[in-house]
């Protein structure tokens, strides 16, 4: 049998990091995409790229989508301000980037297709973050609804499927498969701020530093 092949939403981050090594785990040939999207942590860019060649990825291509041309978020928008109060609960915060997994999966089921891909690998997390609309489970559901009806392959019955392994995974669980398997968590970047060292007080480091101090490895954090 040949190998099958899947797609993976690779940001340069922990999370989408851990989901791209259980593709590769699988025995998958995995193509790695990532978004140069105007975000000011470009550096997740540099950091993905460093993935790809570690996790041997079959092929690896970085795309323009440049949604900082209307704003809308602290990551897109020099003028806003990264919150690095802490998370509040049940308030979405204004590093929520409008319709970017929506984009951004659109694309990687265009490439999906194209190359007749199994599956699409997400690293999307709804546990450990403020309720992001395009991390959640409803949202992943109707989005391959849609999927199967807008291919060619899907209306075949052999659409491409929407994979989220970490989908409800606490931080401290996708910390510990990433040692597992071997990730050099110290290479991935989670910070928001796009400074030249982490800033250890966004909301994304401080979860991921919670996550690694909670595993014993305190030495990985980011301050």
């Amino acid at each position: 049998m040949s190998t099958k092949t899947t797609i993976a939403l690779l940001s340069g981050g922990l999370d989408s990091a851990t989901a791209t090594a259980l593709a590769v785990e699988a025995g998958q040939k995995v193509i790695g995409l990532s978004f140069d999207y105007g975000q000011r942590h470009k550096k997740e860019l540099t950091a993905a790229q460093e993935l790809a060649k570690h996790l041997n990825l079959f092929e690896h291509h970085v795309i323009g989508v440049n949604l900082a041309t209307w704003g809308g978020s602290s990551l897109t928008d020099l003028q806003q301000q990264v919150p690095d109060k802490g998370i509040q609960n049940g308030i979405i915060p204004n590093t929520y980037v409008p319709g970017r997994n929506t984009v951004f999966i659109a694309i990687g089921l265009s490439l999906a297709e194209a190359r007749s891909a199994e599956k699409l690998v997400l690293g999307i997390n709804a546990m450990d973050y403020s309720g992001y609309p395009d991390c959640r489970p409803d949202y992943l559901h109707a989005y391959q609804k849609l999927a199967n009806l807008a291919s060619k392959n899907g209306r075949e019955g052999a659409g491409t499927r929407l994979w989220a392994p970490l989908i409800n995974w606490s931080k401290l669980q996708i910390v510990q498969e990433a040692l597992r398997l071997k990730i050099p968590i110290n290479r991935t970047w989670s910070c928001y701020k796009g400074e030249e060292q982490p800033c250890g007080v966004c909301d994304s480091c401080r979860i991921r530093n919670e996550a690694l101090i909670n595993s014993g490895r305190e030495d990985l954090c980011s301050y």
